[in-house]
């Protein structure tokens, strides 16, 4: 192991990981929930947020899903290339 490429890797940032898409979405989940509207309109902008989040989260898990497939397909293809 090379402590000097880790150390370099850590020093400049790029062993950190980016948060994935579902952190920022249950980030925005508790954002959401912790509010507490003064009138009634707000009332009605955080519920269509909060449905707009629940819609982002189902097309999220659907790419992810063919992502996943096409990662799948691609290892085979690979494999097939190789033989």
């Amino acid at each position: 192991m090379d402590f000097h490429k880790v150390t370099k890797r850590f020093m400049m940032g790029e062993s950190v990981q980016s948060p994935s898409v579902d952190s920022y979405l249950q980030s925005l989940k508790e954002a959401l929930g912790g509010l507490r509207p003064s009138t009634q309109s707000d009332s009605r902008k955080i519920e269509l947020a909060q449905e707009h989040l629940r819609e982002v989260r189902r097309h999220v898990r659907r790419l992810q899903e063919r992502v996943n497939i096409l990662e799948e397909k691609l290892t085979i293809l690979e494999e097939e290339k190789g033989k």
